[in-house]
């Protein structure tokens, strides 16, 4: 239960060296495996992936009084300013060379590959008893969101996802209105994200041109567990969310913030069925690719005192509707959610829900706002590094991210089966009416590739 508020760059770092005197901690080989940091020495970190996002989080992490030991990354161009910044580490191309090598001068990773690579960077660190920050979407399967909960808790790391609202106040705020009943009993809830992540319109230029790789990429490592295909610029950098072998959509990439707090207010858990529409998308012959827009349709089951809740499901070019209780002159949000209860409508952005309100306006001035019940703390890569020295859980650490992760992954293979209405059996992790929709639960790696 955690989450801070939108902190400029600059807040963070303040509050970063503010929080110095925390950053001495046990001998190295015992730090990870003892689930708590002694107070001797620094944590020492390590990135695997450091360009783009990986940039981001390297910083973060290193305003946080840790050690930059080592750097990982399979494009050496991408990754060449975190490099700079970072002169110190020793640098890799192979993250389970650097693992191997560097195994007892490491106590945590961070990992911002592509989301296929996000289980097997995960796994191989957990699995040498070191604490993970892997960002957003946990993994690229069903199996391994389980896999990865599954060995964090036997080798008692501390981990953390990269769904950083969920340490911002404002996640907080609207948890603390659902259970003060500020909308009384919810039942429907129609979120999304207006991004578009596909490789449809790129498809037959994947299928006919092929381009050298750059000298500075190390493409066979790029890709990872992935089935082998030759390089194409049309896949990396970024642009790989929209390619199903690598990542995971519009769906994939925006659930576990845009969701991430009705997640946690309504303690939703695992949902019981789910139905895709798509239009003008043929799986069978595109899907390689995700589609520009589809509507994904998920119904959670009663839970504790709460009744049954529909989530509806919005990206790319299906926008999120029109609510009644929205102001005639206000926009539907592009990026956010609506929450309907039975006595009003909650609305909010993404990440953490930020700018959360009551709509319409007059009923939001007429709500008496409840006390905070929830701590407030300073920040995502914060709560990780602080946990690794206090020993205890983060706020998203896998056993929420993992089943958060989750729902997007079951919307991954909804959409392969579109117009099915796929019943979920959670506990057996499988599909109870669509055998052929089981295979993409657990979809087999490249040989040379495990878990």
């Amino acid at each position: 239960m955690r989450k801070t508020s939108r902190w400029t760059r600059r807040q963070f770092v303040g509050a970063a060296g503010a929080s110095a005197w925390l950053c001495t901690i046990i001998p190295r080989h015992a730090v990870a495996r003892s689930g708590q940091t002694p107070p001797s020495e620094k944590i020492n970190v390590a990135g695997i992936g450091v360009g783009g996002m990986g940039h981001g989080n390297m910083n973060a992490i290193a305003g946080l009084g840790t050690n930059i030991v080592a750097l990982c990354d399979v494009d050496q161009r991408r990754a060449g300013g975190t490099f700079q910044q970072f002169p110190k580490a020793k640098q890799y191309r192979d993250f389970r060379k650097m693992l191997d090598e560097m195994d007892r001068q490491i106590d945590a990773v961070v990992v911002s590959t592509p989301d296929h690579t996000h289980a097997v960077a995960s796994m191989a660190a957990i699995k040498r008893g070191k604490h993970v920050y892997c960002e957003k979407p946990l993994a690229h399967s069903v199996y391994e969101c389980r896999a990865l909960v599954k060995a964090a808790k036997e080798h008692n790391v501390v981990t953390q996802l990269g769904n950083q609202g969920h340490s911002f106040d404002s996640i907080r705020t609207f948890c603390e209105w659902i259970w003060d009943g500020a909308i009384g009993k919810v039942h429907t809830i129609h979120a999304g994200c207006a991004a578009v992540n596909s490789g449809l319109d790129h498809l037959e230029r994947v299928k006919k041109e092929t381009p050298p790789v750059p000298p500075e990429l190390d493409w066979d490592l790029w890709l990872g567990p992935a089935k082998y295909r030759p390089y194409h610029p049309a896949y990396l950098p970024g642009a790989w969310r929209g390619w199903t072998p690598f990542g995971n959509g519009t769906v994939g990439d925006w659930v576990c913030h845009v969701v991430d707090p009705v997640f946690w207010a309504l303690d939703l858990g695992a949902p019981n069925s789910v139905i895709a529409q798509v239009k003008d998308y043929d799986p069978k012959t595109q899907g390689d690719a995700f589609p520009k827009g589809e509507v994904i349709t998920y119904e959670f089951p009663a839970k504790g005192d709460r009744g049954p809740i529909t989530l509806h499901w919005y990206s790319g070019t299906e926008r999120i509707p029109r609510v009644p209780d929205l102001e005639p002159d206000r926009r539907p949000i592009e990026t956010g959610a609506f929450v309907l209860g039975d006595k009003g409508t909650i609305m909010y952005g993404s990440h953490g829900a930020g700018g959360v309100r009551i709509v319409p306006e007059a009923k939001m001035r007429e709500y008496k706002l409840p006390e905070k019940k929830l701590p407030r703390i300073p920040g995502h890569h914060w709560d990780w590094i602080t946990a690794i020295r206090e020993g205890r859980k983060a706020g998203s650490d896998f056993s929420y991210g993992g089943p958060l992760t989750e729902i997007a992954m079951l919307g991954v293979i909804a959409i392969r089966f579109a117009g099915t209405k796929l019943q979920w059996d959670a506990q057996a992790m499988r599909f109870t009416n669509c055998e052929e929709a089981n295979a993409w639960i657990n979809p087999p790696y490249r040989e040379g590739w495990s878990l």
